[in-house]
């Protein structure tokens, strides 16, 4: 009982939180909240089912290497996950032709079918996230944000060059 009511103490005071919050606050709220449960769907940018989309949408074999660079994480953690894939019977690892160092990654037969079905679950996810809103409201969400996201983009660029300009005076 007594965890109950500090849960929904809580509750409360995050509502409290909310309803004081400005606008631009609310917005970061729930972009953050947002962020958090596809984080929570989507398992982290080096899952397994990621990996193994990742390399259905290749359609053959990729270096390691390259891999690791396309799914934004740590050569450690990629290490990990195709380490444990390929244990599963997902991908095959071969050395490369023309690089010995290099390894490349393909998928088995029984990967492909993961992989299909870890995108159709992912497709599911996408429709169920979304399907609160009509086709027109999808359309002004997804322009407001490409319009925010440019912005962002243009703001980081400009950042950036206004340091690269003052550390190399």
């Amino acid at each position: 009982m007594r965890g109950h009511r500090k849960k929904n103490e809580h509750t409360v005071r995050c509502e409290a939180h909310y309803n004081a919050a400005n606008i631009n606050d609310k917005l970061i709220i729930n972009l953050r909240d947002i962020s958090h449960t596809m984080r929570f769907l989507y398992e982290g940018k080096g899952s397994q089912k990621r990996v193994l989309i990742v390399l259905d949408e290749i359609g053959g074999s990729i270096a390691q290497r390259e891999l690791t660079e396309r799914l934004g994480i740590q050569p450690g953690s990629a290490s990990e996950v195709i380490a444990k894939l390929e244990s599963a019977g997902c991908i095959s690892r071969t050395p490369n032709e023309t690089d010995r160092r290099t390894v490349d990654i393909e998928l088995t037969e029984e990967g492909k079918a993961l992989a299909a079905e870890a995108r159709e679950q992912r497709i599911r996810r996408h429709e169920q996230m979304f399907s609160c809103l009509s086709g027109d409201e999808k359309n002004q969400l997804l322009s407001l944000l490409e319009k925010v996201n440019a912005d962002f983009e243009r703001t980081l660029r400009n950042h950036k060059d206004k340091h690269w300009k003052e550390e190399n005076k």
